[in-house]
């Protein structure tokens, strides 16, 4: 359909009447606006990442800034928050699709996260239909009709709606701004929140979101400048936009004080993002001949620096007044083998109250039938309190070092490197289908945590320590042979749904792992697959 663009932006894709009630005049020069302003920022900040990972290739090791010490040391709290902030001991989590918002905004959790980022494939038809789910939620009109023809609406009380746009490293191909991508960051919370932030201030609420992939309390301060100038031009009171910092990056873990400082305005916590995490430790480290962690399923959150991180995380959130949430197991319901279903169930009920009793304020669930379980395992250890901000942690002592003890090493097996392979083919193959979120092996995968699987080979082959327990060393050869061994399983189990993406699939898979140079994010190439 014929559009009027506002002078300086281009769209190169299709633009449907549904989709030209987000993408009005009006909304567009909001997003320009943004970008003029603020990407020349965005840009200096990914140089500086290179520069930090430069540091860390030479052998630098991260540790808390001496330059922000008075900000660790200084008494301040972030501001207060609003009465439906308060109640988030459980969380749960999904694609910004339409049935899935709908049960999970119906499933009795106190906050519902639609993710823009790494649970949603970011087609343009998936975010520009994700917008208006968004916005259908936040009126509460989202209805969804299915093909059996069940009826799909919102009940009368619903989650706390929360956004997690894109990272500030994946660009929005398909939106130019003088002859510019956009951030898809960017997009997705400039569109979000110039179409319900009036309507939400009206019924004396406001838009609320959760920010990925921050490396250091300086891209925390560009949200925070975006936040300021977005209420601005709406004409909205300050510090009504409250936002979730994931802590999902070890570099931004010597940084959680003066993350929180930078938002303190618009802080909404920090999240224990573990599976980035985890990501970020392989990306970070991969050429530290030191570094090598064990198969994928090894690094639980008992492990050194898995624990540290966490008990860092509640201690620097209580210090502050703000909440500590914390992170997702992978593990689903496994509905056809009830003695494995009670297993799953059993090691998430532990999870969380491990959690309650840490001192976290709430955690993650990705599926509305453990929502009930996590619910009991929170009120199992806080009572009717709906958080424990109060509970400071004073106890808690964590180092540099403490941070960086990556444990264990062993074992690294065949086996863990097969599912390695196995999984993050499937996942890439469902991911150019237009899933981002999909159950492997009776665990829920995502981009975070096939970014795992990817990037353990890809330092397995190029580390000294990457030895299978059978005394073979991982080679670009040995991960070659395996995969022609697991597609060709993979074939026979899909049989007649193995179609072109799977085989496009494994052709990125393998050039992420192949690939001389460490590819920043698979979603990076990967994105160029999609319309």
């Amino acid at each position: 359909m014929t559009q009027v663009l506002p002078q300086g932006v281009d769209i190169n894709a299709p633009v449907s009447g549904a989709f030209a009630a987000i993408l009005t005049p009006e909304a567009l020069a909001f997003v320009a606006a943004l970008h003029r302003r603020f990407e020349p920022q965005r840009r200096e900040l990914m140089q500086r990442r290179q520069q930090r990972q430069a540091s860390l290739d030479a052998g630098t090791l991260p540790d808390f800034l001496p330059e922000t010490t008075a900000i660790r040391q200084g008494d301040w709290q972030i501001a207060p928050l609003p009465a439906d902030l308060h109640d988030r001991r459980v969380e749960i989590t999904g694609p910004a699709e339409r049935k899935v918002m709908i049960n999970a905004l119906n499933s009795g959790a106190g906050v519902f996260m639609v993710d823009f980022e790494d649970a949603q494939c970011p087609s343009w038809n998936n975010q520009l239909q994700g917008q208006i789910n968004l916005r259908d939620a936040w009126r509460k009109t989202l209805s969804y009709h299915g093909q059996d023809g069940r009826h799909y609406r919102l009940n009368d009380n619903i989650a706390t709606l929360m956004v997690r746009p894109r990272g500030w490293h994946l660009p929005e191909k398909h939106l130019l701004v003088d002859g510019q991508m956009v951030n898809g960051g960017l997009f997705d919370f400039a569109l979000s929140y110039f179409h319900n932030a009036a309507a939400l201030h009206e019924l004396g609420r406001a838009p609320y979101y959760y920010l990925p992939k921050l490396e250091s309390h300086l891209e925390a301060r560009l949200w925070n400048d975006i936040f300021i100038c977005a209420q601005e031009w709406l004409r909205l009171p300050r510090g009504s936009i409250k936002a979730t910092v994931m802590i999902e990056n070890i570099l931004a873990a010597f940084e959680m004080d003066e993350i929180l400082y930078e938002l303190r305005e618009h802080s909404a916590g920090l999240n224990a993002g573990r599976w980035d995490y985890i990501f970020s430790c392989i990306k970070h480290f991969r050429h530290n001949r030191e570094f090598c962690l064990a198969d994928r399923e090894r690094i639980t959150m008992r492990v050194p620096f898995m624990r540290s991180y966490a008990l860092q995380l509640i201690k620097t959130c209580h210090q502050r007044g703000a909440p500590a949430i914390g992170g997702m197991s992978a593990l689903i319901p496994i509905k056809h083998d009830p003695s494995r279903n009670e297993l799953a169930l059993a090691e998430i009920r532990a999870e969380k109250e491990r959690d309650a009793r840490d001192g976290y304020d709430g955690g993650w669930v990705a599926h509305p039938g453990l929502v009930p379980l996590a619910h009991e395992a929170f009120r199992s250890v806080l009572g009717s309190a709906v958080h424990q901000w109060q509970r400071r942690r004073d106890d808690v002592l964590i180092t540099a070092a403490d941070l960086l003890n990556f444990q264990p090493e062993t074992p690294i097996s065949e086996q863990g490197l097969r599912n390695n392979i196995n999984v993050g083919i499937q996942y890439l193959g469902a991911w150019f289908s237009g899933n981002g979120c999909v159950p492997i092996h009776n665990l829920l995968e995502e981009a975070a945590t096939a970014e795992i699987a990817r990037s353990q080979i890809w330092q397995w082959i190029r580390s000294p320590k990457g030895v299978l327990d059978d005394g073979r060393k991982v080679t670009l050869g040995l991960f070659r042979d395996l995969a022609a061994d697991e597609i060709n399983k993979l074939r026979a189990e899909y049989g007649s749904r193995w179609r072109r993406q799977f085989e496009d699939a494994a052709q990125l898979f393998d050039l992420l792992v192949s690939s001389d140079e460490f590819i920043d994010f698979l979603t990076l190439p990967g994105n160029e697959y999609l319309d």
